[in-house]
């Protein structure tokens, strides 16, 4: 804010619960009817995981045409690869047209299995209009003159985005609402965080916005079809050529766009394809698009030191904020002129990439990462899976391309789209991206992956957690332990020098303006005082 920024929101997904936080926004949709006004029927599908054993019921996205359950299928299974167990319909019911619950009633649902859920559905609403509330609302700050609280004050529009907002927004762009209805630009920037090349599926029948693919969730939602990157690219095995900057760059539309990615994406979301083909190979970006990997981060925030959550290790603790407060005034300043930070991502020409493997579950969307390949140190007490999820190309039916889903869940068509992760240094540590002073001078490793404990579905993969692995405090603790990591002492010496090095990392990243001057001392601040990574359960709460 102190840059000078208004900041304004709208509300674009219906979705979003009436009966949720009074700050939270949504839009409220009329729901589409067929022309004698009777109700529009459809293939409903629900992915039911509860990471918890308290839940008695579920509620649907769509209301059911029937509440007789041998009408529908419930099954269930405790892992992503088991076969599904076909729950009885004698031992389920519908208590409403949108909730089901198990029998007898206040039966819970399994903590963590996966439960899936095929139904008829019915009244659709017309999901899609939410890009056309977002046009029309910057189009209106912008541009009207009446009743406008921001009239005449507009120089330029940029968006921030996190996560499903910034899918939402390489939809947007896609779908080419970046062209207001007097020919105009909508937005001059757009900045996405943590949404790599996916879209969110809003402009299909029975759209489920809320809905987002990782290693062992909602892999059978329309959230990431071809295309997935912004430069123009050919899909033969789909008859299909498209990208993401096609209609605006025929409008004269386009924006600039800067793609912000963490680690977890690479690994959870097959997140390479917003900067390759879809064979895997690296490909030139269009002009006004920059991407960028910060290195060694998690999706959304930092993860509170020392803590699991589900998860088999500690979460990952880098705060990716700081790099992003910088690259969103590069981008203010990329639209007066100043070209912006080079793109930092892995690519296969400077040998930053490690490919990933497909295996006989990938059409459940599981691939795999060499341990080799990738350089993953030998830690002690982790586990090294090399899951990473893979991309299918799926059927959802012959009126898919007019947004209407037929086969939901859709067929897996046995083909797969290639992707890559970050190699990794000798610390484990992703050599591709910006890489902060947490993780160019590093007290543990950061992953974008973690793995779930035994009790919320063990081994398979965490979803949007990485994981923090503290780093030994000294060489003898480090070879009892067996970690082929380098130990603090062995690596900094002294506590000075260790401060010294966050100084100078910090300082050029700011020389390259991926650091503003407040955060380049707030890091050396920090490196000054008690560092709760290292002060944790692993090596007995050792401080230094």
């Amino acid at each position: 804010m102190n840059q000078g920024y208004t900041m304004a929101w709208c509300g674009w997904d219906p979705s979003v619960s009436p009966t949720g936080s009074p700050d939270l926004l949504r839009i409220y949709l009329p729901i589409v009817t067929n022309a004698d006004d009777t109700s529009i029927t459809g293939p409903g599908y629900e992915y039911i995981v509860l990471d918890n054993s308290v839940t008695t019921s579920y509620m649907t996205a769509y209301r059911t045409v029937s509440t007789d359950t041998t009408k529908a299928k419930l099954t269930v299974k405790d892992h992503l690869t088991d076969a599904p167990i076909t729950i009885s319909p004698t031992d389920w019911m519908w208590t409403s047209d949108n909730t089901i619950s198990l029998l007898p009633l206040n039966t819970t649902f399994k903590q963590s299995s996966i439960y899936e859920l095929v139904y008829t559905a019915k009244d659709p609403y017309v999901a899609g209009i939410g890009f056309a509330a977002t046009r029309d609302f910057v189009s209106f700050l912008r541009s009207s003159r009446g009743d406008n609280p921001l009239a005449g004050d507009v120089t330029r529009v940029l968006s921030w985005s996190l996560s499903q907002p910034a899918r939402y927004m390489n939809d947007f762009i896609w779908l080419g609402f970046n062209e207001d209805l007097e020919k105009k630009h909508v937005f001059d920037g757009v900045f996405n965080w943590i949404g790599a090349g996916n879209g969110i599926g809003l402009n299909y029948r029975f759209a489920q916005s809320a809905r987002t693919e990782r290693n062992r969730q909602n892999h059978l939602y329309p959230e990431a079809p071809f295309p997935f990157s912004y430069t123009t690219l050919t899909d033969s095995g789909m008859h299909k050529t498209d990208g993401r900057n096609m209609r605006c760059t025929k409008t004269n539309t386009c924006p600039k766009i800067m793609n912000i990615i963490s680690s977890n994406e690479y690994w959870v979301k097959a997140g390479s394809l917003l900067h390759s083909s879809i064979e895997g190979y690296d490909i030139p970006t269009p002009s006004n698009v920059h991407n960028y990997l910060i290195s060694g981060t998690q999706h959304g925030g930092a993860a509170a030191a020392n803590s699991r959550g589900i998860c088999q290790q500690f979460g990952n603790t880098v705060d990716a904020n700081p790099v992003l407060r910088a690259l969103y005034v590069a981008l203010d300043q990329w639209i007066d002129g100043t070209n912006p930070p080079a793109s930092r991502v892995p690519n296969h020409s400077d040998k930053t990439a490690v490919l990933s493997s497909t295996t006989e579950n990938s059409h459940l969307g599981i691939g795999i990462i060499s341990q080799t390949a990738l350089n993953w140190p030998t830690i002690p007490n982790v586990l090294y899976t090399g899951l990473v999820t893979v991309r299918n190309r799926f059927d959802f039916g012959p009126k898919f391309s007019r947004g209407i889903i037929t086969i939901a869940p859709p067929k897996s068509v046995g083909v797969y789209y290639s992707s890559f992760v970050s190699k990794l240094d000798a610390d484990g540590n992703e050599l591709a991206g910006i890489r902060l002073p947490p993780v160019s001078v590093p007290v543990a490793t950061y992953t974008g992956w973690n793995l779930r404990s035994a009790a919320f579905g063990g081994n398979d993969g965490c979803e949007s957690t990485g994981s923090t692995i503290p780093f030994a405090p000294d060489k003898a603790t480090r070879m009892a332990k067996g970690d082929s990591r380098l130990s603090l002492t062995e690596r900094y010496g002294t506590r000075s020098n260790y401060e010294k090095a966050v100084a100078a990392a910090a300082n050029e990243l700011a020389k390259q303006r991926l650091l503003l001057p407040a955060d380049v001392q707030a890091y050396i601040t920090a490196s000054q005082q008690t560092i709760q990574v290292i002060n944790s359960p692993t090596y007995g709460n050792y401080t230094w």
